[in-house]
């Protein structure tokens, strides 16, 4: 490690104190496709994301009420129609999490750090490194297995679901960067009114007849487990992990650092859905999981910027 890439603020020798809340987000969003697979069935969906959400929403407009007073309306707009593709990722996500197996859910999203920087070559029409297009080809021929775990068979409809979620991740992430309005807004303004309108969007299919159960009747149907599940998924996969990521760690590392720990997150999804959810991946997925993993941390290091 050199000594370079660890801020002044945190010695080579505390350096390790600086890295555990990162990590520590890596492992709670690790966790969080078991913990969402155990309180979510395909009737419960829209319902547990109105739960999760509005659960932690107003913590976040009260520690961020005077920051969204000073927006202007353009970057209202601008944030309320990232909200709206953030609403369609949960939906898609949560979806696919009901229908495939927390590891294969945690893998199969990984592949939005292989998806973003291809679709931003083809925007910008600059070809990206052979490095990376080769560590591209290792992540889907590990996807390809994964998914085969058991044999040869087609994938799941979850597996499925799980790789519209990555690309749309990967949508998510090029609006971000191109929406002038939201660019240099503040982010817990900017996260409240996109999970704000994530929220009013499940609230809204919750009331469409046929759309599952509505939020109450779940609530009122949770057990002590499934309220530790979405009290999880709220307060350390939500606002545990906002204020880390945005509050913490860009005050006292570098962002290489914070890119290299949270790209631990597929690892950690495959460790608690196999030593805790029991799953299992068989010969052809084990070896497609290592190709994911490998071609996803050979990817990023590909196309990340060179450290002064």
């Amino acid at each position: 490690m050199s000594s370079i890439a660890v801020p002044a603020l945190a010695p080579p020798r505390r350096a390790w104190l600086t890295d555990l809340p990162v990590l520590l987000v890596a492992v709670v969003w690790g966790s969080s496709y078991l913990a969402a697979k155990g309180i979510t069935t395909a009737q419960t969906v829209v319902a547990v994301l109105v739960l999760r959400f509005a659960v932690v929403l107003p913590v976040l407009v009260v520690a961020g009420r005077r920051r969204l007073r000073a927006l202007r309306a353009a970057q209202w707009r601008g944030a309320g129609l990232l909200g709206l593709v953030l609403s369609g990722i949960f939906l898609v996500e949560t979806y696919g999490v009901v229908h495939t197996s927390a590891t294969n859910a945690g893998l199969i999203i990984s592949l939005t750090m292989i998806f973003t920087p291809l679709v931003e070559a083809a925007v910008t029409r600059v070809r990206p490194p052979g490095a990376f297009l080769a560590a591209a080809g290792l992540s889907v021929a590990g996807v390809v297995l994964l998914t085969q775990g058991g044999g040869f068979t087609s994938p799941s409809a979850g597996d499925l679901l799980m790789l519209v979620a990555a690309l749309a991740r990967t949508a998510h992430v090029m609006l971000m960067s191109r929406i002038k309005s939201v660019q240099g807004a503040d982010s817990l303004s900017l996260t409240t009114i996109q999970l704000g309108s994530a929220v009013a969007v499940f609230a809204v299919l919750a009331a469409v007849p046929g759309t599952g159960d509505a939020p109450w009747t779940v609530a009122a149907g949770f057990g002590l487990p499934e309220w530790g599940g979405l009290l999880f998924l709220s307060v350390f996969c939500t606002l545990f992990a906002f204020f880390v990521q945005k509050m913490w760690s860009v005050r006292r590392t570098s962002p290489s650092r914070v890119s290299l720990l949270l790209g631990t997150e597929p690892l950690w999804a495959a460790a608690v859905g196999i030593a805790i959810g029991g799953e299992r991946l068989g010969v052809l997925g084990a070896v497609g999981a290592l190709l994911v993993l490998a071609g996803t941390g050979w990817g990023r290091r590909a196309v990340a910027p060179a450290t002064p």
